[in-house]
Order: structure tokens, then C-alpha cells, then sequence
């Protein structure tokens, strides 16, 4: 083949082939081919850089719109964790929040705003920003995701954003909740009693004008925790979220008097086991139980 091959000059007849040993490339199309390799090169690198900005941007921002602390609070300990989505370069909307509000209550919410991107991560600031200036006005949650989902539904932006918000009375142990679209609150107590709140709720906010928020009250006794969470704690793909609220529900059990924080890192390890690919936020409220009456 080789011989045959060097008897057909008419491929070799050019001035760039003259000279040139037997299987060398012209010096011409060396030059180009590496000149085409650096340029695929350089691109490349130019296209990391910015996925890489992009992520870190978005991060950063994610970040700035959580709550950089959470307050001090008599008779209770707040805890939070977040673990990002395991997506790469998705970047979700999971949020909590808790706040002292005027009547000397405590307001705890969390969320999750539909997509993965940046515009996802600032949608949740403002819905979280929005809960807070909102909750200065009423007190009651069903009203406070009443107002919450009239001004997203009037904004136009598309997104929608499901959420859990209650409000608890340290010094009474009076519990209001409400949900929108959300997962449900696990909790446990000292007394035996635990349980998931499938309490009724209502659409996720921004989807629907005028949807109502029933709030359902209860009376905590005693010491205990209470666990927010969003779905991608307890869902992903080697987990279905009714397995996945069972295993929350049995580390809440079996932990609900330990230090807050350490519960929340317990909680948060469930996403692990699911094999999640969306953010996942833990809300946790260690209770010490009402304040002894005086005599």
C-alpha cells in the first residue's frame, strides 16, 4: 500500500511537499493545526471561567439573601442548614427565616421557589423580605400568605414559590400554621406525641389571585422540636418523600431534646441518603416547653 501510494505523485507534486520526509505533515498545516488546537483550547478554558463566575456569582447571592443569623429567643434554640443541589451548576431557591414579631411571638418560615438559576435565588430573597414586611402588619399566617401570594400574582413574574410559615408563642407554647403548596412540619415531644402535619393548605404562592390559607392551631405542653424542611431533604431519586418524611420523622423522635443545631445537621443528612439533586434547607425549633406559671 505504501508503495503503491508513492507512485501517485500527483499528491505530492505541491512546493510545500518537497523536501519533506516520508509521513511528516507540511509545515504549513502544522502550524495551523496548532494554532486551531490553542484557539479550542483557550476557548474551552474562556467558557470555564465563566460557568465558574456564573456559580460563584449565583452562590454568593443565594448566600446574601439568607438570613445571616437568626435571633435569640427565651425558651427555644433555632438551628438551620442548607446543602446545595448536587447538580453542578443549578442553583436553587430553598430559603428559611425565623424573627421576633411585634407581639412577642416568633415567626418561622421556609420555602422553596420553582427553578434553578439566579433569578430563582433573588425571587426567594423578595419573597422572603416580602413575608417579613408583611408579617408587621398581621400576625396570622394564613393572612400573611394571603398577602404574600396577592403580590406575586400581581408582580407577573412567572415563578411560584410553595412555603411553611407559623407563628409560635414561646411563653404560651401556641402553635399557628399555614401552608402553601408546601411539605409538612415534622415534630415530637417530651410526652410521647410526635406526628407529620398533613394539615390542609393551599396553593403555592404566585400561582392563583385570591387563594385562602387555612391555619391550623395547636398547644404544645411540653419540651420538644419542630422540624421545617424543604422537599429536597426528604425526596431524590433512591427516595420517595413519604419514606423520606418517615426517616425525619424517626430522627425527630429519637432526637427532639438534643441541641438544635445538632438535630438539624441529623435531618440534613437524610438529603444525603436520597441521593438528592435539588437544594435542601432544615429549619429546626428545639422548645424547652411554657414558662411555669407563678403561684
Amino acid at each position: 500500500m505504501r508503495e503503491r501510494w508513492r507512485q501517485q505523485p500527483q499528491y505530492r507534486d505541491g512546493p510545500e511537499y518537497r523536501d519533506q520526509p516520508d509521513g511528516a505533515l507540511p509545515t504549513g498545516s502544522t502550524q495551523e493545526l496548532l494554532t486551531t488546537l490553542g484557539d479550542l483550547v483557550d476557548e474551552a478554558l474562556l467558557r470555564i471561567k465563566v460557568e465558574r463566575t456564573r456559580v460563584e456569582l449565583a452562590l454568593a447571592l443565594q448566600r446574601h439573601m439568607l438570613p445571616p443569623e437568626l435571633p435569640r429567643v427565651d425558651r427555644m434554640q433555632l438551628a438551620a442548614r442548607y446543602a446545595p443541589s448536587q447538580r453542578g451548576l443549578d442553583v436553587g431557591g430553598d430559603w428559611y427565616d425565623a424573627f421576633a414579631m411585634a407581639d412577642g411571638t416568633v415567626g418561622l418560615a421556609i420555602g422553596d421557589v420553582q427553578g434553578h438559576d439566579v433569578e430563582a435565588a433573588a425571587f426567594m430573597g423578595q419573597i422572603r423580605v416580602g413575608l417579613r414586611a408583611l408579617a408587621g402588619a398581621t400576625s396570622d399566617p394564613g393572612e400573611v400568605l394571603r398577602h404574600a401570594n396577592d403580590l406575586l400574582v400581581s408582580m407577573g413574574g412567572g415563578l411560584f414559590a410553595t412555603c411553611c410559615f407559623l407563628r409560635f408563642d414561646p411563653r404560651t407554647g401556641c402553635l399557628d400554621l399555614a401552608r402553601a403548596g408546601h411539605i409538612p412540619m415534622v415534630w415530637a415531644c417530651a410526652d410521647g406525641m410526635w406526628g407529620i402535619a398533613y394539615d390542609r393548605g393551599g396553593l403555592p404562592l404566585g400561582v392563583l389571585a385570591g387563594e385562602r390559607y387555612p391555619v391550623t392551631r395547636r398547644q404544645v405542653r411540653v419540651a420538644g422540636s419542630l422540624v421545617l424542611l424543604t422537599d429536597g431533604v426528604v425526596e431524590g431519586p433512591d427516595c420517595t418523600i413519604t419514606s423520606g418524611l418517615d426517616e425525619v420523622a424517626h430522627r425527630v423522635r429519637t432526637g427532639y431534646l438534643t441541641d438544635a443545631g445538632e438535630l438539624a445537621g441529623q435531618v440534613i443528612g437524610v438529603a444525603e441518603r436520597t441521593g438528592h439533586d435539588d437544594d435542601a434547607a432544615v429549619l429546626v425549633a428545639r422548645y424547652d416547653g411554657p414558662a411555669a406559671r407563678a403561684a
